[in-house]
């Protein structure tokens, strides 16, 4: 989550009203919408014979356009993807466990990472190798896992997800009402977050297939991923920076033929827990589409939708949003994304952090009023090199437009551009070194290192090991 700064918004009963009738009416558009994407889906599989003639035909899963290793995943954004078996390896910890005739997974991961800086004291708002020429521990991440049995079609099927994480970088996936008085009342460098926590059902006669997740779950659809071991890259862009990282409801992923999937959703606002005096409703609809021979991949809509108020010093961000993936051929692959993301009467900074400032983050404390609507445009493009089986090179460019100042604290538009080398020694250990310049364009504005320079360079470097 970006956590910046933000004020308590007072409101009129008569205005309560109003904004609660526009997000009825939101919420029922995307219900809607989603109705008549069903109903178009149920109309191609009406005549005769043809339901059994569609279990038959439809791929219950296409072959992984990517090779993992030396990739981080081999599949396209939008999971679940049904039909699929997400059971993931048996890692050295589950193995000294005695845990190896099971469905369950227990493992985990330690990420420490270090960068050279030509700021001092802060690398904002750079995130995740936030402190300058220092090493930190970024992550120790912990999984409990047991995924739903989506290849078959036969019965109903439940699993979990657990994702604990402690390290530098709790202080974006940190979500209000999750032990968040660590960041947003201390301000503190090291903390603890549980980030994933849902419960999965599999439902195989709806459609072709549906799976309904509840709890708190990462956001859709990034390229970028909260967990080091999901990201082509140490560091991650500055639009990712800035935009939700987990929402806490329930989403329903549903099949729709061999190459469609549908997501509905509703939740109580970016990194909110429902019961936090901030949270507020919005509803998410998404459809994910590849290709029949899967080398090119659409994944978007709308991640969020409800009054988009900023309330109680919290974002409530609104946001649509879209990921391309091609493959070129088995060397050559990119991955596209770009958001709009808009909220009313917010404050320059955003989310506030009230804790006192630390040389590696000074900007705590309410920013300034913004009238009316606060926008956010933002776009990347990662472009990947398979040198061998455990190399690959990835280049990042991405740009990020901050005109109210609502997401950084500044208005600007930026950009940055990293270069980065992956290499894995074997299954569970890899390096990621990389080079990355960023830059502010509008005059007089210097963000980075506690407001003092216009830009950056950085040469950084990370080491996961998994067990």
């Amino acid at each position: 989550m970006a956590v910046w700064r933000l004020s308590i918004m007072h409101m009129t009963a008569s205005s309560d009203l109003l904004i609660t009738n526009k997000m009825k009416t939101k919420l029922l558009t995307i219900v809607a919408l989603a109705a008549i994407g069903l109903s178009a889906h149920a109309q191609t599989t009406t005549t005769t014979n043809v339901n059994q003639t569609k279990k038959d035909t439809v791929a219950r899963s296409l072959p992984s356009p990517l090779p993992s290793l030396p990739f981080p995943t081999s599949d396209w954004d939008g999971a679940p993807l049904i039909g699929s078996d997400a059971t993931a390896p048996i890692y050295p910890l589950q193995k000294a466990l005695g845990l190896t005739n099971t469905k369950f997974r227990i493992y985990g991961w330690i990420d420490p990472g270090a960068n050279i800086s030509s700021s001092k004291n802060s690398n904002a708002p750079t995130s995740y190798d936030l402190i300058p020429n220092n090493v930190v521990l970024d992550q120790v991440g912990l999984k409990f896992d047991l995924q739903p049995n989506t290849v078959q079609t036969d019965h109903v099927s439940a699993g979990f997800l657990v994702t604990t994480i402690f390290g530098t970088d709790y202080r974006y996936t940190t979500s209000k009402g999750y032990f968040s008085n660590q960041l947003l009342g201390n301000n503190n460098k090291y903390g603890f977050d549980p980030a994933e926590m849902y419960g999965l059902i599999y439902f195989p006669k709806v459609a072709d297939g549906m799976v309904l997740k509840i709890g708190r779950f990462i956001s859709p659809a990034d390229i970028e991923a909260q967990w080091a071991t999901d990201n082509y890259l140490y560091s991650h862009s500055l639009m990712f920076t800035v935009d939700p990282y987990t929402f806490t409801g329930a989403q329903a992923t549903i099949k729709l033929g061999s190459y469609w999937q549908l997501e509905l959703g509703i939740h109580a606002g970016n990194d909110m827990a429902p019961w936090s005096s901030s949270a507020q409703v919005n509803g998410l609809l998404m459809a994910r589409w590849v290709s029949k021979d899967n080398d090119d991949s659409i994944y978007g809509g709308i991640n969020s939708l409800g009054n988009g108020d900023y309330t109680r010093q919290h974002d409530d961000l609104q946001m649509v949003v879209a990921t391309w993936g091609h493959k070129f051929n088995e060397t050559f692959h990119m991955m596209t994304e770009a958001y709009y993301m808009w909220q009313y009467h917010a404050l320059t900074g955003g989310t506030v952090i009230t804790g006192p400032p630390q040389s590696f983050y000074t900007g705590v404390g309410a920013g300034t009023p913004i009238k009316g609507t606060e926008n956010a445009v933002g776009f990347v493009n990662y472009f990947q090199i398979k040198v061998s089986n455990k190399d690959y090179f990835s280049l990042r460019n991405d740009a990020l437009n901050d005109p109210q100042a609502g997401r950084t604290g500044y208005a600007t538009w930026y950009s940055s551009h990293t270069l980065g080398f992956v290499h894995y020694f074997n299954n569970y250990i890899r390096i990621r070194p990389e080079i990355r310049y960023e830059r502010a364009y509008a005059d007089g504005v210097t963000p980075y290192d506690n407001g003092t320079k216009k830009d950056q360079y950085t040469a950084a470097m990370d080491l996961i090991v998994r067990f």
